[in-house]
């Protein structure tokens, strides 16, 4: 084993008190994830407890060269799967020095909505499936597509098996513990129908914790495609053609929804998020409208529909929440690109503040 190899493996609650902390952040284009770290004196568990940090937002796209200070407030605390012990990653937001939120800190807006009592009084539930697809380093193709061509045509890969149906699968079963390992509520991987893409999903979560863990595990995806040598793309539709394009499906219910009765509350939500379908649609990800055609388990952008086990609509309602007149529902209409801040706050706001 290389001393290299024995530095990375090395576990530093053998030796030291002293804690690594990542502190991480959004940078510029709402989608980059950036990070640094520093050290603490000894182990901490309550992100009020850490300090606040600073870094050159003019690097970041977020900040002009001549006052470039960003401050970063830790907001939540996970366990560290890449340094382990007692180290820790950190979802931290970002300000002004002055205190204001910048522009790209959609985690502030967020925060304020799920703080409304009449969203803290109906706990509003959410569990997002994240897919995204795996390229090849060199020339940004699908993982196991042929250089310069196309595998077979889509049928075999959704929740498939096998060395020429299943690419990366280290990569993605390797996420899934380490997201385990780091407190993120994540409750499932599969395959999907475009091979080389995968998807995970987190929840149920509550409130704006939902947007937290979706963030770390975006991070913690990211990390573990650059030690694999491996790209990571989250775009709406990376192949264009007869394939798949990547969403965000938000599942969502709230303590209403979720008693008896509940399938006549989805409906008035429903039918709130139908007259604001344009507004939910420009916050739903950049590059959507190559997803949304109405083919490939897609509506058409422009168009909102509603139905019980359909796919092919705006809104699903499964099975399960029709028989048993209660439950969730299925926003399908988010882009792989989506940030959880603003979707999940939207969905509330709209929902359960919006008056019509």
């Amino acid at each position: 084993m290389s001393l290299l190899s024995d530095l990375i493996n090395l576990n530093l609650s053998d030796t030291t008190e002293k804690v690594i902390a990542e502190y991480i952040w959004i940078g510029g284009s709402g989608m980059d994830l950036r990070s640094k770290a520093r050290t603490l004196s000894g182990p901490v568990s309550d992100p009020k407890k850490l300090p606040k940090w600073n870094y050159d937002g003019s690097s970041t796209g977020q900040a002009p060269g001549e006052d470039s200070e960003v401050i970063i407030y830790p907001q939540a605390i996970f366990k560290d799967p890449f340094r382990r012990g007692n180290n820790i990653l950190v979802m931290c937001d970002t300000y002004t020095p002055g205190g204001e939120p910048i522009p790209t800190n959609k985690r502030f807006n967020a925060a304020k909505i799920f703080s409304h009592p009449d969203v803290v009084a109906e706990e509003p539930w959410y569990g997002i499936e994240q897919e995204y697809t795996l390229l090849q380093k060199q020339v940004k193709w699908p993982l196991g597509w042929p250089l310069g061509g196309f595998p077979g045509p889509q049928g075999p890969y959704y929740c498939g098996i096998g060395v020429d149906k299943a690419y990366g699968r280290d990569i993605v079963d390797s996420h899934y513990k380490a997201c385990l390992y780091a407190g993120v509520n994540i409750s499932g991987i599969n395959g999907e129908v475009m091979p080389g893409q995968w998807e995970f999903q987190v929840g149920p979560s509550v409130g704006i914790s939902a947007g937290d863990e979706l963030w770390v595990a975006r991070y913690i995806l990211e990390r573990i495609t650059e030690i694999a040598g491996v790209v990571v793309s989250f775009d709406p539709k990376p192949i264009e053609g007869d394939w798949n394009g990547a969403g965000a499906h938000t599942n969502y219910s709230t303590k209403s929804t979720r008693s008896d009765g509940g399938f006549e509350v989805i409906k008035k939500a429903i039918e709130k998020l139908g007259l604001r379908h344009k507004e939910h649609i420009a916050a739903y990800g950049e590059g959507n409208e190559r997803r949304l055609t109405g083919r490939h388990e897609t509506a058409d952008i422009n168009t909102f529909l509603w139905g019980v086990a359909n796919r092919g609509a705006s809104i699903r309602v499964g099975r399960d929440t029709e028989k048993a007149g209660k439950g969730y529902f299925e926003d399908r209409r988010p882009a792989s690109n989506m940030d959880p801040y603003v979707v999940t706050s939207m969905i509330a706001e709209t929902t359960l503040l919006w008056k019509p």
